[in-house]
């Protein structure tokens, strides 16, 4: 696709590469910088490979973008639950049980099959994840925000990386005795026995957690998390290590579930298939206009219904 611009007296002065930044909101300046040096832009009609040629008043730029990389992902008519969407992102919430973006083994029913077929601009970053910023784990649910355009996912992406966004879970974690609030710094890297999973190491990458009680229950506690890092498996990685892992994990809470007094509760949580975790809320700047937003989500019902059943099951033993 060719796309023309014309420099006005106010474009006077500027860099070739800091001109199309600011007249294409789509596209990143290092992206733009890449499409000059390798032949893709035209001034007055001759080609320009210098991202330092100084625009002049009455230049005639042509850009030439090249079609977005087939990504072999299926379309799939999949409902998706919005809780925002404008020209430049989309914020979700997605339900436990689905896999965020095509992987080994699973190539269909996931988020970014669904995000294909519901979107017809979606920042092509990464060709096999479209629009994707960051992820939950397939049995977390929660807020997720989806970039749709390369420029609109550099800035977000750039918020997380410097620790701008404010992200805060809810979860049920096995055992009691927490302090009412508290921190988990702990480096987290691969685990050095089982590849496929996360660990406290010396040598993994800083980590940092905060939690706070909400409520206390006899063989369970509930936390409003905060993350101050995005680390895989961060939270339940923390949460075990301090003993007290996330309610219905089968890989970091492993045998906890058999030390839950109440039988009946055992068997909902066996039921239940999934984490006991939500991202329930997301802050963050705006890419475009820079005003902060937040956004929040209830806990699921089929959380809310443990969540209540354990609330009464301790009103009887009192």
């Amino acid at each position: 696709m060719r796309q023309r611009l014309i420099a006005t007296e106010e474009d006077a002065g500027n860099r070739l590469d800091r001109f199309l930044a600011l007249k294409i909101s789509d596209h990143s300046r290092t992206y733009l910088a890449r499409l000059i040096e390798s032949g893709g832009v035209e001034l007055n009609g001759k080609m320009e490979t210098r991202c330092r040629h100084i625009v002049r008043a009455g230049d005639r730029i042509d850009i030439d973008f090249p079609p977005p990389e087939p990504t072999g992902i299926q379309p799939e008519d999949v409902p998706l639950d919005i809780v925002f969407e404008d020209e430049s992102f989309v914020v979700l919430v997605k339900p436990a049980g689905m896999t965020v973006h095509p992987g080994a083994g699973q190539k269909t029913g996931t988020l970014v099959n669904a995000l294909v077929y519901r979107f017809s601009r979606l920042s092509w970053r990464n060709h096999e994840r479209p629009g994707i910023v960051h992820r939950l784990d397939r049995n977390t649910s929660g807020l997720l925000v989806v970039a749709k355009s390369e420029r609109v996912h550099h800035k977000l992406a750039a918020q997380f990386q410097r620790r701008e966004v404010e992200k805060h879970y809810l979860a049920l974690v096995f055992g009691s005795g927490l302090d009412l609030h508290g921190k988990i710094d702990a480096p987290i890297g691969r685990h050095p026995l089982h590849r496929t999973r996360m660990a406290v190491t010396r040598s993994g990458r800083h980590a940092l957690t905060l939690y706070d009680v909400l409520e206390t229950f006899r063989d369970f506690t509930y936390l409003k998390i905060t993350l101050k890092t995005g680390r895989t498996h961060q939270i339940r990685v923390h949460l075990a290590h301090v003993s007290h892992p996330i309610a219905g994990d089968s890989v970091y809470g492993k045998g906890r579930l058999e030390n839950v007094r109440s039988k009946e509760i055992q068997t909902r949580l066996t039921t239940l298939n999934r984490l006991f975790l939500h991202a329930t809320f997301l802050q963050f700047r705006h890419p475009k206009t820079a005003e902060i937003l937040q956004f929040s989500s209830p806990l699921p019902q089929d959380l809310t219904s443990l969540l209540e059943f354990l609330k009464a099951e301790d009103r009887m033993l009192k």
